[in-house]
């Protein structure tokens, strides 16, 4: 049975910002106290938010922030991605060839994704078809299943019919959580040795690291679902 609704998450996914962010945060973060990687924080944040990062690297560290270090990360990672994102190879190819209803789902907020989308030329893909966690009755961020559900409701699809494209572990664990069925993306340059290991036990049922196999792969889990 194919899908009845396609969801791309949108960083590491569609756009190369992964990479960006973690370069920033890791430099800023390093400078107020706490010395961490971009590696590192691609590997153990990935797919989360600022907030949410350094709420989490403050409990794990007991390393305090100021309150204004929030504030100025997302000014600059706002002023690096506008400037700098450039889509991920095949992206744009693989969105436009689904056949059938499909949107993103992020973290990230409307105006951030509106940005990225703009600078990579894919806005007129998804107009319409953008769900922010933010924007959500909720506002809870993934890991929170909350973002695919109301995505789902909204466009009136039932989410055990929907798939899922994600690159973090906790994409993959909020769109699990949802009911439906994710594929991983390890396409982007913050892959990391294990990244489809770890996408997998996080629950994706197969991963892919080109554009060019997302039609195939899709395909072939219809016939799957089918077949048990």
């Amino acid at each position: 049975m194919q899908p009845q609704l396609i969801i791309f998450d949108c960083d590491g996914v569609l756009v190369d910002s992964e990479i960006i962010a973690a370069r920033v945060e890791a430099a800023m973060i390093s400078e107020a106290g706490f010395a961490i990687t971009p590696e590192e924080m691609m590997e153990r944040y990935s797919g989360l938010t600022t907030k949410d990062i350094l709420f989490r690297i403050e409990a794990e560290s007991q390393v305090p922030f100021q309150a204004s270090l929030l504030d100025r990360m997302k000014e600059t990672l706002d002023r690096k991605l506008a400037s700098d994102v450039r889509a991920i190879d095949g992206a744009a190819a693989a969105v436009a060839a689904v056949q059938g209803p499909y949107c993103i789902c992020s973290n990230s907020a409307l105006s951030r994704i509106e940005a990225m989308l703009t600078r990579t030329r894919m806005l007129p893909l998804f107009e319409g078809r953008i769900f922010s966690a933010r924007d959500t009755p909720s506002q809870r961020t993934k890991p929170a299943p909350d973002v695919f559900l109301h995505a789902a409701q909204a466009m009136s699809k039932d989410p055990a019919a929907t798939f899922v494209i994600e690159d973090s572990v906790h994409g993959v664990m909020g769109a699990k959580a949802a009911g439906m069925r994710v594929i991983g993306f390890t396409g982007a340059s913050h892959s990391y040795p294990g990244h489809a290991d770890r996408l997998t036990e996080a629950g994706a049922e197969t991963v892919i690291n080109r554009w060019v196999d997302f039609t195939a792969t899709v395909a072939a889990l219809s016939e799957w679902s089918e077949a048990v």
